[in-house]
């Protein structure tokens, strides 16, 4: 429910706030007074196109802000979805600089365009004489019929399956193009994966082979060295140990004369024992170097195979190779897995199609049985608007394959004159036709359903006496169950309002600009009264205006 609108610096308004009731909300004025303006304002609300001609004052901006009650409307999916504070007083704001740039925003929060327009199509519905194009839409079509069926619970399920479905959908595209990827990479990661694994790479290996590679290509001369330095410690008669021995011997021998040089022997019999242990394990050394020429051969063949590696992966180190190969190894098992993911997927969705087939089928029974119903009641109410001989006839259509509606397709046809053929609406009906045919409609879904907010802007054109007092009805009877603006120029109209909104201009500082205010019981007699006249209002005038507000 719209429960304020306040205006700035648009067209000839300067400033303005207009509070909005529930029921039926008349608004008139002089023509050229405002109410078009009015209109475009909320127009803006709805997400219209913002154009900088339209500021009052060019140095200034432009600011149209809404409140709503939005209490049963559903909509908290909305604000969550788009991440938005949802408050069940929600405000709607568009600013248009001097410049013409427009921006939007919802509860203080700055939205797109899109997002803007999509909040409002649930809050605010502005239809005029020449705005038929929602009537015609295939979407407003179907939840008229919808309506009718009323089977909501059905649709929502519905609804909500078939975006799991298209969810499905989407994830199954997306596995099947990386398994498709996946498969022609498949061969080279077994390639590289194998190379890598046939080398039996292991941590800290590489600098051990390249050390005993660098052994067994120096064996000789590593025997050889140790050869000689083991036959200087003990080999031929004058060698290093016997040296030590017989020094050992000369210093015993004085020993008992000077306690320290006891001390020395017994030093130089630790440097003996040490030496002695040195060159026995020289000797074990030299004896265990072995040149082995087949053992070069396969620490050659593994290091080769290392290094050419690393040139090809670009890396320095075993432990980076080891890391590739986790890496290529991990890319197969995805592989592996991304069948099994794909046959998950394919399952739910089958069984997902199955259930949302049965849901569908349901659905289209619904409707089917709704439409004669459909046909007969906007008849009844074309009639009772002196249109006696205009039928509706709702065409349907049923697919083999499942939308975001289901299987259905409807069609909305109308003859206005007897024995004329049936055609689709934007090429038979007029446009009067087409807003008593729209009033028709949204007057028999308004008892069926929550609507948002609508505003008729003068769509009782061609219309007077009798049928104007049923157009009157008709809103006045769609007041019951949402909130009806209208504005109008007919007094059998302006009378059915609960509460009546009058637009007019006053000339302020040398400018002109429209203002609006809300009538009194003495004025809106006035109102109505001059509405029934020529001039000023006759006694006869102003008693016929108190009799149509009176009933």
């Amino acid at each position: 429910m719209l429960k304020t609108i306040s205006v700035q610096n648009y067209a000839l308004i300067d400033k303005l706030e207009v509070e909005f009731t529930d029921g039926l909300t008349i608004i008139t004025g002089e023509t050229g007074a405002g109410k078009s303006i009015l209109l475009g304002a909320l127009g803006l609300i709805a997400g219209s196109r913002a154009d900088s001609q339209a500021l009052q004052d060019k140095t200034k901006k432009c600011v149209v802000e809404a409140t709503f009650n939005i209490k049963g409307y559903s909509l908290k999916d909305f604000f969550l979805e788009n991440e938005l504070d949802y408050d069940v007083t929600t405000s709607i704001r568009r600013e248009i600089n001097p410049e013409g740039k427009s921006r939007a925003f919802i509860n203080d929060t700055p939205v797109t365009l899109n997002q803007l327009k999509e909040l409002a199509e649930y809050l605010i519905d502005i239809h005029s004489q020449h705005q038929t194009l929602t009537l015609n839409g295939s979407a407003f079509q179907l939840s008229v019929v919808d309506a009718f069926a009323d089977h909501s619970s059905t649709t929502e399920e519905y609804a909500e399956g078939f975006k799991k479905y298209k969810t499905l959908e989407k994830q199954l595209k997306e596995l099947t193009e990386k398994e498709s990827q996946a498969k022609k990479d498949l061969d080279y990661f077994q390639f590289q994966f194998n190379e890598l694994e046939d080398v039996n790479l292991k941590s800290d290996q590489q600098l051990a082979m390249e050390q005993e590679l660098e052994a067994l290509n120096n064996a000789e001369d590593i025997k050889s060295t140790l050869s000689k330095a083991a036959h200087g410690l003990t080999g031929g008669e004058q060698n290093l140990l016997s040296s030590l021995s017989e020094i050992k011997i000369i210093l015993s021998s004085i020993a008992k004369f000077k306690p320290e040089i006891n001390d020395l022997s017994t030093r130089l019999s630790s440097s003996y024992i040490e030496l002695k242990d040195i060159s026995n394990e020289l000797e074990a050394l030299e004896q265990d170097i072995v040149y082995d020429s087949k053992r070069i051969e396969v620490l050659t063949e593994k290091l080769d195979a290392v290094y050419r590696l690393q040139l090809k992966h670009q890396v320095k180190t075993i432990e980076e190779l080891i890391v590739i190969k986790d890496d290529l190894s991990n890319k197969l098992l995805d592989f592996s897995s991304l069948e099994a993911e794909i046959e998950k997927v394919n399952k739910e969705l089958n069984m997902l199609q199955k259930a949302l087939m049965v849901l569908a089928k349901k659905m289209s029974a619904n409707r089917k049985k709704s439409i004669p119903k459909i046909e007969k009641e906007i008849a009844s109410l074309l009639s009772a608007l002196s249109m006696p001989n205009a039928q509706l006839k709702v065409e349907h259509l049923e697919s083999d394959t499942l939308g975001k509606d289901g299987l259905d397709k409807v069609n909305f046809l109308f003859s206005a004159n007897k024995g004329s053929d049936f055609k689709e609406l934007n090429k038979v009906a007029s446009g009067g036709e087409l807003s008593r045919l729209m009033l028709s409609i949204k007057s028999l879904i308004a008892q069926l359903t929550a609507l948002p907010t609508i505003i008729f802007d003068e769509i009782d054109t061609g219309v007077s006496g009798d049928v104007a007092d049923k157009v009157g009805s008709i809103m006045d009877k769609m007041a019951t169950k949402m909130q009806v603006v209208t504005i109008t120029h007919l007094p059998q109209i302006a009378s059915k309002g609960q509460s009546h909104l009058f637009v007019y201009k006053e000339d302020k500082n040398n400018k002109t600009f429209s203002n609006i205010k809300r009538l009194t019981d003495e004025e809106r007699v006035q109102e109505v009264a001059k509405m029934l006249s020529t001039g000023t209002p006759t006694a006869a005038a102003i008693s016929n205006a108190k009799e149509l507000l009176k009933n």
